[in-house]
C-alpha cells in the first residue's frame, strides 16, 4: 500500500513521483516497479553536505557547509511538510542554483526534505 506523500523513483528513467492519495497496487514506470525513497537522517554519514539545516534568517540550507551545485552533483528540490501533512511546500532548483530555500514558517513544526541527484533523499525536523 502506498502512503500519503511517499516518494518513488524509477531506476530506469529517473522519474520521481509523490503519492497524493494512498492506495493499493504497485507503482510502475518503464515496465518495472518503482523504488520507495526512504530518507536518510542527520545520524548518517555524509550528513554535513546533505541534511537540511534551519538558519537564523528563516531559511533552509542544504548542508552545514553548502552542498555542491554542479550539473554532476546537485540538489533537485527542497520540500517542507507540516506535522499534520496538510501543507507541502516545494522549491525546485536548477543544478547550479545555491541549495537554499525560504519556504518555511518560523513557529511551525515540520520536516524538511531534500533530494540529491547522487545521494538520494534526506530529512531533518524542526
Amino acid at each position: 500500500m502506498t502512503k500519503h506523500l511517499e516518494l518513488y523513483k524509477c531506476e530506469v528513467c529517473g522519474n520521481i513521483v509523490q503519492v497524493m492519495n494512498e492506495g493499493f497496487g504497485e507503482l510502475v514506470c518503464c515496465n518495472k516497479p518503482m523504488t520507495l525513497l526512504k530518507p536518510h537522517s542527520k545520524d548518517e554519514e555524509k550528513m554535513e553536505k546533505h541534511v537540511p539545516f534551519f538558519t537564523q534568517d528563516n531559511k533552509i540550507q542544504i548542508g552545514s557547509e553548502l552542498h555542491p551545485a554542479t550539473v554532476e552533483h546537485h540538489i533537485d528540490f527542497i520540500q517542507t511538510v507540516t506535522e499534520d501533512k496538510m501543507r507541502v511546500l516545494t522549491t525546485f532548483l536548477h543544478p547550479t542554483e545555491e541549495p537554499v530555500s525560504n519556504i518555511y514558517e518560523e513557529d511551525e513544526h515540520f520536516k524538511a526534505f531534500e533530494y540529491c541527484n547522487i545521494h538520494g533523499l534526506w530529512v531533518n525536523e524542526k
